[in-house]
């Protein structure tokens, strides 16, 4: 329960430090899984000293266990070892420290590790952190890379001297910091992090050389692995040669199998682009000149042709085309009439032989009575009616005389 304290009634140093120990004896028994950054076995001490660190984060616990416990597993634990101890806490008051007493410790197997390690992999890749929708493009020509690997490392010299060579004007922005061992995981996440952070920055490159499989683990940590798939900018995995894959290959957005491959992938190599660009504008070269070439063939078959050629030609041949139509109008015009005159003439023969004119002239008259009525039976007249009598060459008044029946 908690101590009632004030300024005025304060507790002792002795007495804090004894309740801390009363509560972390209250803990009892626990595993803790961790890696063994030291490791002090004085000659002669019945105590060994080890340090446990967690290899995700930046959190160390002091370890003691005696000389009996320690030495069943002498022959398999060093320096750097993944080792699950089974201690209770202490608390050393006079110094005020916190420690583990270790009574069994049990290196953690290659096997556990792998099983482990798919375990995290099944879980990671349910989340989606694996799916290649994710996975973003790599710039073609990064102004700034990112560069994260061990100090003065072969890694380092690889991907620099690869990646200068094939585009002299490449510019870098080196992280280095440990690739294996307790201290890795956070510095590569850092690293990572500060990288990613810069705008500047157009792609990250993790690398490190080859090693065995527990010099790689901290390539599978969760926490790098997160890390990774939340950066914004594209991350390309180069870790160890090309049968290693850890977890770190599947949430990159590009898996080189080598540091040497990585810088491959990363910049253009300036000989291949200088061909071609070379490649490039002798075909537009070829496709301008064939162009111009198959424009200028045409150009002479328009040219060639009699209308181009002889532009007045076509209007002559429709000038002579007017004039024998023309002509052919007038002939046909002539020809009507011709045949019309010819009718007229027959007709006008038909009506002066059937007109009335043409009958007086052969003797004969036309009498008409004062009203103009036209006499055509005798009976229509009185007797002493003046009549008029119409002949061919004029007129002249008669007086009728009826003659009285017989």
């Amino acid at each position: 329960m908690a101590v009632n304290t004030s300024a005025e009634a304060p507790l002792p140093v002795g007495q804090v430090s004894r309740l801390i120990g009363g509560w972390i004896d209250r803990l009892g028994p626990v595993w803790v899984e961790g890696q063994i950054t030291q490791l002090s076995r004085r000659p002669g001490a019945g105590v060994v000293f080890l340090t446990l660190r967690d290899p995700s984060h930046d959190i160390s616990l002091t370890v003691t266990c005696y000389r009996a416990v320690f030495d069943q597993v002498a022959d398999i634990v060093s320096e750097g070892a993944r080792v699950v101890v089974h201690a209770k806490p202490e608390w050393y008051a006079p110094r005020g420290q916190l420690s583990l007493r270790a009574a069994e410790i049990r290196p953690v197997g290659m096997g556990e590790l792998l099983a482990r390690l798919e375990l995290l992999k099944k879980s990671l890749a349910a989340e989606g952190l694996f799916a290649a929708e994710r996975k973003k493009p790599l710039p073609f020509l990064p102004q700034l890379i990112g560069l994260v690997c061990g100090r003065a490392s072969a890694a380092e010299r690889d991907v620099l001297e690869n990646a200068r060579h094939r585009w002299p004007a490449v510019r870098f922005e080196v992280r280095n910091v440990p690739v294996q061992g307790v201290h890795a995981v956070p510095a590569v996440v850092e690293a990572v992090r500060e990288l990613d952070a810069l705008p500047e920055v157009d792609v990250i490159v993790v690398a490190r050389g080859g090693g065995s499989v527990e010099d790689l683990l901290p390539f599978s940590d969760e926490t790098l692995v997160r890390a990774v798939a939340a950066c914004r900018t594209p991350v390309v995995s180069a870790i160890g040669h090309e049968p290693d894959s850890p977890l770190l290959d599947l949430v990159a957005d590009l898996r080189a199998s080598t540091p040497t491959d990585a810088a491959k992938r990363v910049v253009p190599d300036v000989g291949e682009e200088l061909a071609r660009v070379r490649q490039l504008r002798d075909r537009a070269l070829r496709c301008v000149t064939a162009f111009l070439d198959r424009e200028e063939r045409g150009l002479a078959a328009v040219r060639a042709r009699p209308s181009v050629e002889r532009p007045h030609r076509m209007v002559e041949e429709r000038e002579a085309q007017i004039a024998m139509l023309a002509e052919r109008g007038r002939r046909t015009f002539g020809h009507l009439l011709d045949r019309a005159d010819s009718e007229l003439r027959h007709t006008h023969a038909r009506v002066v032989a059937l007109s009335p004119a043409a009958t007086l002239r052969r003797g004969y008259a036309v009498l008409q009575r004062a009203d103009g009525a036209v006499v055509r039976d005798p009976a229509e007249v009185a007797d002493a009616e003046e009549l008029r009598a119409r002949v061919a060459e004029g007129e002249f008044a008669v007086r009728a005389v009826v003659a009285p029946p017989a």
